[in-house]
């Protein structure tokens, strides 16, 4: 069983800067595939990033690419999302999800097994 905690949310003017991260626990964080998902009020969560346990290749929803880094610290159990020249369409909670031996390629919800508890990012005008 994986727990992940998010962590990194907050307020922050559009244009700027946050790094989210997902701590790891209860499982081989290596195995798994990495993903980050948000949720925005009255929508369906969607994908965002996602990160492969192998080697690392990452993949993006169009929305982010260009603005947005997916990455992993498997020594340190965590996975970290660099979310850069951030929008008020931004604004979501956003979660991590875990997928054993997945690939980059997942961008369903269905194919994460784990998921955390979410973190609040919102993005002003």
């Amino acid at each position: 069983q994986v727990q992940l905690v998010e962590s990194g949310g907050g307020l922050v003017q559009a244009g700027g800067s946050l790094r989210l991260s997902c701590a790891a626990s209860g499982g081989t964080f290596s195995m798994y595939a990495m993903g980050w998902f948000r949720q925005a009020p009255g929508k369906e969560r969607e994908f965002v990033a996602a990160i492969s346990w192998g080697a690392g290749s990452t993949n993006y929803a169009d929305s982010v690419k260009g603005r947005f880094t997916i990455s992993r610290d498997n020594a340190k159990n965590t996975l970290y999302l660099q979310m850069n020249s951030l929008k008020p369409e931004d604004t979501a909670v956003y979660y991590c999800a875990a997928a054993f031996r997945g690939e980059a390629r997942y961008n369903s919800r269905s194919s994460y097994n784990y998921w955390g508890q979410g973190t609040q990012v919102t993005v002003s005008s």
